[in-house]
């Protein structure tokens, strides 16, 4: 990753606000989809055919692939050019696949220089992502006479922003930011030009290139854990919401050692003059209560519910009612408003954040699968309405339990209202073909998913025959299903 920046002219202005540096939004990638990150991407094979004056072979290739994925991704070509040279033309053959780097390189007349490039840190994505990265972060100049543009595509946009914006951006959840881009915005905002590189290579709460912490937006902490859930998730997304007072919701994991992990976070939390305020389950399914009995004995806190999860789980402190604003104090304060959105459970609560617009939707939706509605508690016409009422709320940022975290949320809302309505029509036309049973019907309708989840695939079929079948549309005969 290569972080781009360039001095403001006015050298009296606060740090944040004299330096800019190029930031950029990916789009509906398979990793990092709708976040705000700098240019870069991963090793090609060429890179390591490109020798760097001064540099190992291991260095080099890193180095050649940040130059060229710079290139590719804003048209800055970090080489040294001579006079009057124009790249952009190369850009495109290059990204036509006409020309190769070193082709750009040699028609270019460009030298690669070392000292143009500071390395500055070392990222390693955490266990939990279905994607891993071993990133390496840059530091780099703007040359003189050249600019930055992005051309859609693997980006929506790119722009350059003052550190000091760019953070009055995450704190509103307007961008979210992943930790090395979130310390690396920090840094640039605070600390002078003598100490940079030593503050950049140096970020806090990092063990073996791995955050500890991660605040995709301020106040809003993720904390995933191991937990039995269904497949293709292998985690349960814990949430720490607030500044000085906290939420924990869904510690979900019953494994002791995931539960410690989690408890040392709090307690590190804690430790700076934070303290926790309760535990919120968003639903009462295993995979979201497994630890909640362990958080409230070692973290001292009441537990709050729907009021439905009082009588499945013991240790409802507190019952949640729909339309409660929960009031979290600190010198960023937080109003979170409970919203009960039956369908996947009949206990389920999401929790809005109105000033940004941010959604801790628990199991409402995925950013994994296609999210299970299991009757009789599952209920499909809940499930539709319930989807209806978020898209009426313009979510802007969508924090499930299980998978990525989602920006843009009235696109993954409308998108599984969509999928919902083409799967019952696709039903729908199996059975006008005769009566059926659901094993059948579902094999079916379900003739694009894997094998191994069509018991799953069953029981959503099923929460959709119930529901035409109170419509009028649809009846049952025995162990048959037919056209009304």
């Amino acid at each position: 990753m290569v972080v781009l920046v360039r001095q403001d002219a006015d050298p009296s202005a606060p740090l944040g606000m004299q330096r800019r540096a190029f930031w950029v939004r990916r789009a509906r990638t398979p990793a990092f989809a709708g976040f705000h990150a700098f240019p870069g991407g991963k090793v090609d094979r060429e890179d390591e055919q490109i020798p760097v004056p001064g540099l190992p072979a291991d260095q080099a290739r890193l180095h050649v692939a940040a130059v060229r994925e710079a290139f590719e991704e804003t048209g800055v070509l970090l080489a040294r050019l001579p006079a009057g040279a124009d790249v952009s033309g190369l850009r495109s053959r290059m990204l036509a696949q006409e020309l190769s780097f070193a082709q750009v390189l040699q028609e270019s007349g460009a030298s690669l220089d070392a000292a143009m490039l500071q390395p500055i840190s070392r990222w390693v994505t955490p266990t939990f992502a279905p994607l891993r990265f071993d990133a390496r972060f840059f530091l780099a100049r703007l040359p003189e006479g050249q600019q930055a543009q992005v051309w859609q595509g693997e980006l929506e946009r790119g722009e350059w922003i003052a550190p000091d914006e760019a953070l009055r951006c995450w704190e509103a959840g307007e961008a979210l930011l992943h930790p090395p881009a979130l310390h690396v915005l920090e840094t640039l905002m605070r600390v002078p030009d003598e100490a940079l590189l030593e503050r950049l290579s140096d970020p806090p709460h990092v063990v073996d290139f791995v955050a500890r912490r991660i605040e995709f937006q301020r106040g809003i902490h993720l904390v995933p854990l191991l937990s039995p859930t269904l497949p293709p998730a292998r985690h349960t997304a814990c949430y720490l919401i607030g500044d000085r007072e906290l939420l924990v919701v869904d510690p979900g994991s019953p494994h002791p050692e995931e539960q410690e992990r989690l408890h040392d976070l709090v307690r590190d939390l804690v430790a700076e003059g934070r303290r926790v305020r309760a535990i919120v389950l968003t639903h009462t399914h295993p995979d979201h209560v497994g630890g909640a009995l362990a958080a409230r004995q070692a973290l001292a806190a009441p537990v709050w519910a729907h009021p439905k999860a009082a009588a499945r789980f013991p240790g409802v402190d507190r019952a949640l009612r729909d339309g409660e604003l929960l009031e979290l104090a600190g010198d960023f304060p937080m109003t979170l408003k409970v919203l009960h959105t039956p369908g996947h459970a009949s206990d389920h609560l999401c929790l809005f954040e109105p000033r940004s617009r941010a959604l801790v939707c628990g199991d409402m939706l995925s950013g994994a699968s296609t999210i299970v509605i299991d009757p009789p508690d599952g209920d499909m016409e809940a499930y539709l309405g319930s989807l209806q009422r978020l898209s009426d709320l313009q979510v802007r940022s969508l924090y499930p339990a299980h998978g990525e975290v989602m920006p843009d949320g009235p696109q993954r809302i409308t998108e599984a209202i969509a999928h919902r309505r083409w799967r019952e029509e696709k039903l729908l036309r199996v059975l006008a073909a005769g009566p059926t049973t659901l094993e059948e019907l579902t094999a079916r309708t379900y003739d694009d998913a894997p094998q191994a989840v069509l018991p799953l695939a069953r029981r959503s079929a099923l929460a959709s025959l119930d529901w035409l079948e109170r419509r009028g549309r649809v009846v049952r005969e025995g162990g048959r299903f037919k056209l009304a």
